[in-house]
C-alpha cells in the first residue's frame, strides 16, 4: 500500500460546535482534531480524522499526544515502509490506516464501504445528547430530534444526574426509542444507582463502570434486566473476546479510531456477530471526514443498532465537507463515490487549519 506513497501531510483544525456538548469528562465548545492526508507520487490523496480529543479525559491519546505520535513514529515508519514498533495509541495509527486505504481505494475506484462489504446504501441514525443544566432544555432537545426522525435518542449521565434525569425524558415520550451513556463515571461501589433504570425501558446502558474492570461490569449485567453496551473498554478484538466470555456486555459500540482501524472493527464485529452481540458504530463529534467513515462502517452486515451517526448540523455550522443529513425517516445516505466518498472543502479547511506539518 505505501509503495507508491509520496509523503503525508498532518492538518490540526478546530471548528466552534453550535451547541456546547457537556459529559462527565467536561464541556466542549469547538471540534479540535488531527488530519492525515496521504498524498501519492501520481497526484492522488486519501484522508483520515483522528477521533482523538482535545484533552486526554476519553482516552489518554488527545489531539496534543497525536500530533507528535503521527509525526515523529508512524508516518516516517509508514514512509520507510516498516513497522513502527509502537504500542497502543490507536486513534492516531486508524487516522494513518483510513487516509492510506482512502489512497488506495480513490485510485481503484472502490468505495470504503464496499471495500468493507456493506450490504445498505443508506444507515439507521441516533443521535447522542450532553447533560443539560435544565431538563426542559434536555427534553426540547430530545424532541426536537425525535422530530427530525433520529431512531435512538442517548443520553448522557453521571452520579447525580441520571435516574431522575432520564425518568423525565421517559415520561415525556413514552415510546422513544433511549439509551444512556455514563462514559465510565460509576464505581462498583456506586453502580447501585444505576438499577432504577430498569424500570424505564431503555434500549441499554452504555459503560457505566471504568473501561478496565471487565468484571464489575459482568457482575453488573447480572443484576441487570437492561443491557449493558461497552464502549471504552473495547480497545481490540482481544478484549471483546473476553467481555463477550464474561457476559460483560451485551452489546458493544465500534468506534474506529479506538480500536486502532478498519481491520481491527471487522475483526471484533465477526466476534460479535458469531456471539450474537449487537453492534453500533459510535462518534466523538467527527467532522465530515471522520463521519464518512463511520457510516461505511455501519453499513456492514452486523451493524443492527442505529449508532452516533447523526447530521453534520448537529455539530457544525459548516462542516469540513458537505453536510452529511438525515433524512426523515431517521437514515443517512452512505457515500458511494471513491475511498470514504467525500472531500474536504478547501476554502473551509483552511479558516480551520491551526497547524501544519508535511513529511515526505
Amino acid at each position: 500500500m505505501t509503495s507508491s506513497l509520496d509523503a503525508v501531510e498532518l492538518l490540526r483544525v478546530r471548528l466552534p460546535l453550535v451547541r456546547p456538548f457537556t459529559t462527565s469528562f467536561g464541556t466542549s465548545t469547538e471540534k479540535e482534531c488531527v488530519l492525515v492526508r496521504a498524498v501519492g507520487g501520481d497526484g492522488a490523496e486519501g484522508w483520515g480524522e483522528c477521533t482523538a480529543m482535545e484533552r486526554p479525559g476519553y482516552s489518554y491519546e488527545w489531539t496534543g499526544s497525536v500530533w507528535p505520535m503521527l509525526r515523529d513514529h508512524l508516518v516516517p515508519a509508514t514512509l520507510a515502509g516498516r513497522e513502527s514498533g509502537v504500542r497502543g495509541h490507536n486513534m492516531a495509527k486508524a487516522a494513518l490506516e483510513v487516509a492510506l486505504t482512502d489512497l488506495e481505494l480513490r485510485r481503484s475506484g472502490i468505495s470504503l464501504a464496499s471495500h468493507l462489504g456493506a450490504d445498505r446504501d443508506r444507515v439507521p441514525c441516533g443521535v447522542s445528547l450532553g447533560m443539560e443544566d435544565h431538563v426542559e432544555d434536555l427534553l426540547a432537545l430530545v424532541g426536537r430530534f425525535l422530530d427530525a426522525g433520529y431512531r435512538r435518542v442517548k443520553l448522557k449521565i453521571e452520579p447525580g444526574r441520571d435516574v431522575d434525569v432520564v425518568r423525565a425524558v421517559r415520561e415525556a415520550f413514552p415510546d422513544a426509542p433511549l439509551s444512556v451513556d455514563a462514559n465510565a463515571a460509576y464505581t462498583r461501589e456506586t453502580a447501585d444507582a444505576l438499577l432504577p433504570l430498569d424500570g424505564l425501558g431503555l434500549e441499554y446502558v452504555e459503560q457505566p463502570l471504568p473501561e478496565d474492570d471487565l468484571s464489575g461490569h459482568a457482575h453488573l449485567q447480572e443484576r441487570m434486566r437492561t443491557a449493558l453496551c461497552l464502549d471504552e473498554t473495547v480497545t481490540s478484538s482481544l478484549v471483546a473476546r473476553g467481555a463477550i466470555e464474561l457476559g460483560a456486555c451485551r452489546i458493544i459500540n465500534v468506534k474506529l479510531g479506538r480500536v486502532g482501524g478498519p481491520a481491527e472493527a471487522l475483526a471484533i464485529r465477526d466476534l460479535a456477530v458469531a456471539a450474537g452481540v449487537a453492534l453500533w458504530v459510535g462518534g466523538m463529534l467527527e467532522t465530515g471526514i471522520g463521519r464518512a467513515a463511520n457510516v461505511a462502517l455501519a453499513a456492514i452486515p452486523g451493524f443492527t443498532l442505529p449508532g452516533d451517526t447523526s447530521g453534520s448540523d448537529r455539530y457544525f455550522e459548516r462542516d469540513l465537507t458537505e453536510p452529511f443529513v438525515v433524512a426523515a425517516d431517521g437514515t443517512m445516505a452512505v457515500p458511494a463515490g471513491p475511498g470514504i466518498g467525500v472531500d474536504p472543502i478547501p476554502e473551509v479547511l483552511e479558516k480551520a487549519v491551526v497547524e501544519r506539518a508535511m513529511l515526505r
